[in-house]
């Protein structure tokens, strides 16, 4: 169940080396846990995983626990104050002061402070204890227990991939091998809902959205589910069978984006699909919807791409070459800036806006 050789999300490796069961493999993450991460030279240059806005600041996050904060649109980034050094693969904010991110470790951060400050909410000993609780308290659970009781044993070895807030109190957080927690009271307690999700193969989850009431999870193998109330979970099948890597809410739908240029405009209800054309066949890793009803999408080959609305055809903005982006979003005078492999990066606002290149 633990044995990890490859990368977990596009463009960045987050599990290096194979972890075999019975090994020591989770002091190492323990000892992240308790250790700052250090002050980074060249901070926009770092690799960051997972940005967003954070009222009409950006907040950047990214490689041994480290987070960048933006307050002129991606021109300037200063380091804020983080408790660990795991690395984080993603970043939710409900306003200008409240926000959370995750990774690896089964790290959950929360700043009250719009990401100046930190602190530690769980971690993947205190996760793996909640997935036993529930496989011991719930009917529906049968067939958790073995599953969580390997989650124990390996310690805090199992990354987050993405995490989502809808307001102050409801968050979801997902991961590798299926790990699905919520929390309804801001973080304070997160409780497994593994054993309510279909997913016995224990797919990767690479990404959640909440929208309105219901929740939806993509993941490994073009793993797709949707839950029209956050506690029953269906399955459902999609056009491509290829892994997930990124999702946005679309109205009262999702669009997802994965291998080799797939993406798809989701109804709200989940029985259709309607394929979003124009990408090259490089897996993407990012999309955002922007605020004038567009989304802009990146992937491994560095390239950004648009679309003018849902499901319309994608254009390509940056061509590249650059090394792997892995997501993006947009500043308060509407430029684009980028997170990837080789740091942090802001595309002009009038060529985002022309759709031409920078």
């Amino acid at each position: 169940m633990n044995q990890i050789v490859f990368s977990l999300r596009p463009g960045a490796v987050l599990l290096a080396a194979a972890l075999l069961p019975g090994s020591a493999a989770a002091a190492p993450e323990a000892g992240v846990l308790a250790r700052p991460a250090l002050k980074a030279e060249r901070l926009h240059s770092r690799s960051f995983l997972a940005l967003t806005s954070a009222g009409k600041r950006i907040v950047a996050v990214g490689e041994r626990g480290l987070i960048a904060l933006s307050d002129d649109g991606g021109a300037s980034w200063r380091q804020a104050s983080t408790p660990v050094s795991t690395t984080l693969t993603s970043v939710s904010f409900v306003d200008a002061r409240l926000g959370w991110t995750a990774g690896h470790a089964g790290t959950i951060l929360h700043s009250a402070d719009g990401g100046a400050t930190w602190t530690l909410q769980t971690e993947g000993r205190a996760v793996a204890r909640q997935v036993q609780a529930s496989a011991a308290n719930e009917a529906a659970a049968a067939g958790m227990a073995s599953v969580a009781a390997q989650l124990v044993a390996d310690g805090p070895d199992k990354p987050f991939l993405d995490i989502q807030f809808s307001d102050a109190r409801k968050g979801v957080a997902v991961g590798a091998y299926g790990l699905a927690v919520r929390t309804r009271d801001g973080g304070r307690s997160w409780t497994s809902f593994m054993h309510q999700v279909p997913n016995p193969k224990g797919l990767h989850l690479y990404a959640v959205r909440l929208v309105g009431d219901t929740v939806w999870l993509a993941g490994e193998q073009g793993y797709f589910a949707r839950s029209a109330n956050g506690q029953d979970f269906t399955r459902i099948e999609t056009p491509y069978r290829g892994s997930y890597f990124a999702m946005a809410a679309s109205g009262s739908g999702v669009v997802i984006a994965g291998l080799k240029g797939n993406a798809f405009q989701v109804s709200p209800d989940g029985a259709s699909f309607t394929r979003i054309e124009g990408a090259p066949p490089v897996s993407f890793s990012g999309v955002a919807a922007l605020g004038d009803g567009r989304f802009a999408f990146t992937n491994q080959a560095g390239q950004v791409l648009l679309a003018p609305r849902a499901g319309a055809p994608l254009a390509m903005l940056s061509a590249g070459p650059r090394a792997p982006v892995s997501a993006v979003t947009e500043s308060a005078d509407g430029r684009l800036v980028l997170a990837g492999a080789a740091g942090l990066e802001t595309l002009g606002q009038g060529a985002a806006k022309k759709g031409g290149q920078p």
